[in-house]
């Protein structure tokens, strides 16, 4: 979906906006009116339906309007954020607000050596995620915002017990997003809490200009390998479906993604036989789990030698930026620099149109 630039029209005295531009996102608009913003969040977990989130962004120099009881009111600049997730790091790195970091959940994965430096200095305080969430150390924290998601079980989610205790949370929707490059756009709504707008649209400008040259390498690719992805796990194997934003990168880097037909864009469940006679002669396989190499991989299975990328070694995992808790920059850096990831896909599929790339997330497990 597209959103035309606000623009201000004056009818019968009243100040009547338009949303702002999104290029890429489907989960979010802001509605710019003169004293404040209206963010609207939609599609916040799968099957979620028409459940949707409005948060009112009220610069505290301005006089707070009266809004309807189902609106979130954050008043901005907000000065002390907690991230529920590391997928938010991505923006505080960008936008430069490790300052404004006063705590996060699963801190321990971050690949960003600023984040672990504050924590070791006591400047950010480490906190417990999903059911394990403690309401007493977020309030000591004071936080202005809390940036969190959903999976729409109330069991693990955190939002419903932080909405509960009446903190600032804001419930974001980027991982539903469809498209790389939509996921990154998220930027703009983290920037409108810090009132950094222009620095965000210029960083996202930036990356998906790069993001679509790239793309454009692919376009008149003849032979395009034929690719698989992810690992069993529990006797079962989920394979990015086919309207998900896994698949649209593997198209978008030349490849002919083996389950590109599948209508569903979340993960989907197969047997380990379906998917060993569609990929038996497939020519790459890729982010098979979190296995660093051929021994680890085969390990789960004595039948994955029935995958011929898995005997001729094209087998490729994203694993390059790893921390030493388990933390995988590709959910941090990679989420907000899909520019980079998309590098990558492309080296692997199609060596020849990037001959000095470096990889940055991908290796090839030996």
């Amino acid at each position: 979906m597209r959103f035309q630039q606000w623009v201000w029209v004056l009818l019968l005295g009243i100040a009547i906006p338009l949303f702002s531009e999104t290029q890429y996102a489907e989960n979010f608009e802001i509605e710019e009116f003169p004293t404040y913003k209206i963010l609207h969040i939609k599609n916040p977990w799968r099957g979620s339906g028409d459940t949707s989130y409005t948060y009112a962004l009220v610069p505290k120099a301005e006089t707070l309007p009266e809004f309807p009881n189902h609106i979130r009111v954050i008043r901005t600049p907000v000065e002390r954020i907690i991230t529920m997730a590391t997928v938010y790091l991505g923006p505080i790195q960008s936008l430069e607000m490790h300052h404004k970091l006063v705590g996060g959940a699963h801190l321990d994965l971050s690949n960003d050596p600023a984040i672990h430096e504050l924590v070791k200095a006591g400047k950010i305080k480490p906190l417990q995620g999903g059911s394990a969430v403690d309401i007493e150390s977020i309030l000591l924290l004071q936080p202005d915002l809390i940036l969190t998601f959903s999976t729409g079980e109330s069991l693990y989610d955190t939002h419903p017990r932080l909405e509960r205790a009446n903190l600032p949370v804001v419930l974001t929707a980027g991982y539903m997003e469809s498209d790389p490059l939509a996921r990154s756009e998220w930027i703009k709504v983290v920037a409108a809490f810090v009132e950094k707008n222009d620095a965000a649209e210029s960083l996202f400008s930036e990356i998906a200009g790069r993001y679509e040259a790239l793309r454009k390498l692919t376009d008149t690719v003849k032979d395009k390998p034929e690719v698989f992805a992810n690992a069993p796990f529990a006797g079962v194997w989920h394979l990015p479906g086919g309207k998900s934003y896994n698949a649209k990168r593997f198209n978008d880097a030349g490849a002919n993604y083996l389950w590109a037909d599948n209508d569903s864009p979340g993960g989907v469940p197969l047997d380990f036989e379906v998917i060993l006679v569609k990929a038996a002669n497939a020519d790459i396989w890729i982010n098979p789990g979190s296995h660093e190499n051929l021994d680890s991989l085969l390990g789960l299975d004595e039948r994955l030698t029935g995958f011929r990328a898995f005997r001729e070694g094209m087998v490729f995992n994203s694993t390059k930026r790893v921390n030493p808790n388990g933390g995988n920059d590709i959910w941090e850096r990679g989420i907000n620099h899909p520019d980079e990831v998309l590098a990558d896909l492309i080296k692997i599929f199609h060596p020849e149109l990037l001959p000095d790339h470096e990889f940055i997330y991908y290796e090839k497990l030996k």
